[in-house]
């Protein structure tokens, strides 16, 4: 089942939300501000319905998102470009700087910044919609008439899926994801130093004071970003002063979409997410700059380690770092990527 019905009324206009649901309850509450995911209702180990994703207490403070980018729809470019400049067939491209020295998360109008045309879908796989738009040529100074759609579809076995897609008139570089805060205890319940996680992931990429990665992969062996096996996050934040905010190299196997690139349980709740994704690489974020600052859901207040993200999408600072995974989009060609949450109980 699809519901649709007004958000709220912005400065661009009506905003809108979308409630998908399944027969069992599971769904996601998306809006066109930003393509971005609202909530989404789990059923815990007692068949209670949590919501498990942070966001807004108030709907209209999604027209704001540049700070946490709560659920949001993430481009042109996710993570960060450092000192905001990159080259295509050597021409330089400068983009605005709204993270110290780097463009993190498209500039100042990102993705997140804007509504989206929306289409209710049914689709063979479930409940669907596809939001789209044109990002146009020069847009926080990226080259290149992008041509954008993200659909969500709530399956049947309790499972989120993204699909992006985008085709260009000219070189660009494309780099997308969802910036999801999950808490499977719910979005009032505090931190998350409970939940356990385990990544396929044999590597990461270290990175300077800025989160520019400054060297090719690394093994996580012998490190804190070893989380090859179940690890309670509490216990993995006394290895690292901020918590995570880098960059994991997934292995080639995940790469696929049919072997999880990572796992979060929580005894508490009893839920499990899996994720699985068709990107090179996966974001593990932790919420250390939440400050206590958010207005969140129930008239929470957000605080470090409320929440974190499993951000599928390519390397950091791609665009000037050959060795990795390219992020090139030209014309002709097509970006895809396909990102899955599937819930189940642990």
């Amino acid at each position: 089942m699809t519901t649709h019905e007004t958000f709220f009324e912005g400065p661009q206009g009506k905003v809108s939300l979308f409630k998908l649901r399944n027969e069992s309850g599971f769904g996601a509450d998306i809006t066109d501000i930003g393509a971005t995911l609202v909530s989404l209702y789990v059923p815990d180990k007692k068949g209670k319905l949590r919501d498990v994703v942070l966001g807004y207490e108030t709907p209209v403070d999604y027209l704001d998102n540049s700070s946490a980018y709560m659920g949001a729809t993430i481009g042109r470019y996710a993570n960060r470009i450092a000192n905001g400049t990159f080259e295509i067939d050597g021409e330089e491209y400068h983009l605005p700087l709204n993270d110290h020295d780097n463009t993190l998360h498209g500039g100042f109008k990102g993705f997140h910044s804007f509504v989206w045309k929306s289409e209710i879908m049914e689709t063979a796989k479930g409940n669907a919609v596809k939001f789209s738009r044109l990002s146009p040529d020069g847009e926080e100074g990226f080259p290149g008439n992008l041509k954008v759609e993200v659909t969500y579809t709530v399956t049947p076995d309790n499972a989120l899926r993204i699909n992006y897609s985008a085709e260009t008139d000219y070189p660009t570089v494309v780099n997308m994801t969802n910036h999801s805060y999950f808490n499977l205890n719910g979005a009032e319940s505090g931190d998350i130093k409970g939940h356990e996680v385990m990544i396929n992931s044999d590597a990461y990429t270290p990175v300077n004071d800025l989160l520019i990665p400054f060297s090719v992969e690394k093994s996580v062996e012998g490190t804190a970003f070893d989380l090859r096996d179940w690890t309670r996050m509490g216990d993995a934040f006394t290895r690292l002063d901020k918590g995570y905010d880098n960059n994991f190299v997934l292995r080639s196997s995940c790469r696929d979409s049919h072997v999880p690139a990572a796992f979060v349980r929580s005894a508490k709740s009893g839920i499990e997410v899996e994720m699985f994704t068709t990107e090179p690489g996966m974001q593990l974020y932790t919420g250390f700059f939440l400050n206590g600052s958010i207005n969140g859901k129930g008239g929470c207040k957000y605080k470090q380690f409320g929440g974190l993200c499993l951000e599928a999408q390519h390397y950091p600072d791609s665009p000037n770092e050959p060795a990795f995974p390219s992020t090139l989009l030209v014309p002709g060609k097509k970006y895809t990527q396909t990102t899955t949450y599937r819930f189940k109980l642990s």
